[in-house]
């Protein structure tokens, strides 16, 4: 067993098949796939059901995910441990963040870390799922998640804030200018770009409050990536609601923005384990800690 076998296992599983996994690490099919039979023939399992559709994990490759995570967490974390001859972290340290919070904190908490500490290469993974936050340390998958607050089963791990972000409404180019602020029983008819419910905790943050002043979202489209939203408003679809810095962007590509009466905004920081902490990962935190909320 290498440790290119375990990388293409996991990126089979994380990414639903072997021609995803190839796309993704830009790796010939064949190489994905050999590695994967290797390590069957090694451990002298099945790891996958191969089906039509797909690949399917066995009982035996569910057994594997979690000890094959452990193992190139910890060599990520090694990477990360090192220090160079001035005590300066160096290395690559590992992040997951909501799409929304990765304008902004992440790129400018990155920016100022990189600056003070630029034998650190950062990795920003995508956090789709806000309920995912905790497991995601546990299991190897990164140091610190940038998520809304409060956070889920978060027992044993430290959870830092580090601000609030403001919701506003976005209307397509054109639209009627409402008042500013805009009372939210004063909500304009006009259909929405929305993305699933109980996709982020904003998402149930905003819906509650409409729901509070007597008025409802009519979904026009419902995009499972957030960041299609903004497209779909630009194009004349529906309004949608974005956090401040990517309403006032919007704005700038000719958009009628809102402030929202009354607000809606919801607390964000940092989860970590900092027992877990490489020096990166604790150099990350002090940048983080010290930007303030």
């Amino acid at each position: 067993m290498d440790l290119h076998q375990i990388k293409y296992f996991l990126a089979v599983v994380d990414h639903n098949g072997i021609n995803a996994a190839a796309t993704v690490l830009d790796v010939a099919q064949p190489t994905i796939s050999q590695a994967v039979q290797g390590l069957e023939r090694e451990l002298g399992v099945p790891l996958f059901h191969r089906i039509r559709r797909g690949m399917v994990l066995t009982s035996a490759g569910h057994s594997l995910v979690g000890p094959a995570r452990r193992i190139l967490r910890d060599v990520v974390a090694a990477e990360g441990s090192l220090v160079d001859a001035a005590g300066r972290p160096r290395g690559r340290l590992d992040v997951f963040a909501m799409p929304a919070l990765s304008a902004d904190p992440v790129a400018r908490l990155a920016g100022t870390f990189r600056r003070e500490f630029p034998k650190v290469s950062i990795r920003i993974g995508d956090l789709r799922d806000e309920t995912m936050a905790a497991s995601l340390i546990r299991e190897g998958h990164c140091e610190i998640v940038f998520c809304h607050l409060p956070a889920k089963d978060c027992a044993g791990l430290k959870v830092r804030e580090l601000g609030v972000q403001e919701y506003w409404l976005v209307l397509p180019p054109g639209s009627a200018p409402p008042p500013d602020p805009l009372p939210l029983a004063e909500l304009p008819d006009m259909p929405h770009v929305t993305v699933p419910q109980g996709s982020s905790l904003a998402v149930g943050e905003i819906e509650q409050a409409i729901a509070a002043a007597g008025r409802a979202v009519r979904p026009a489209v419902v995009v499972e990536h957030r960041e299609a939203r903004l497209p779909f408003v630009l194009a004349g679809v529906g309004a949608t609601f974005l956090e401040r810095s990517m309403a006032e962007a919007a704005a700038a590509r000719g958009a009628v923005v809102r402030s929202l009466e009354p607000r809606i905004s919801r607390a964000y920081g940092l989860v970590y384990d900092p027992e877990a902490l490489s020096p990166a990962g604790r150099a990350f935190v002090g940048v983080a800690e010290a930007a303030g909320p």
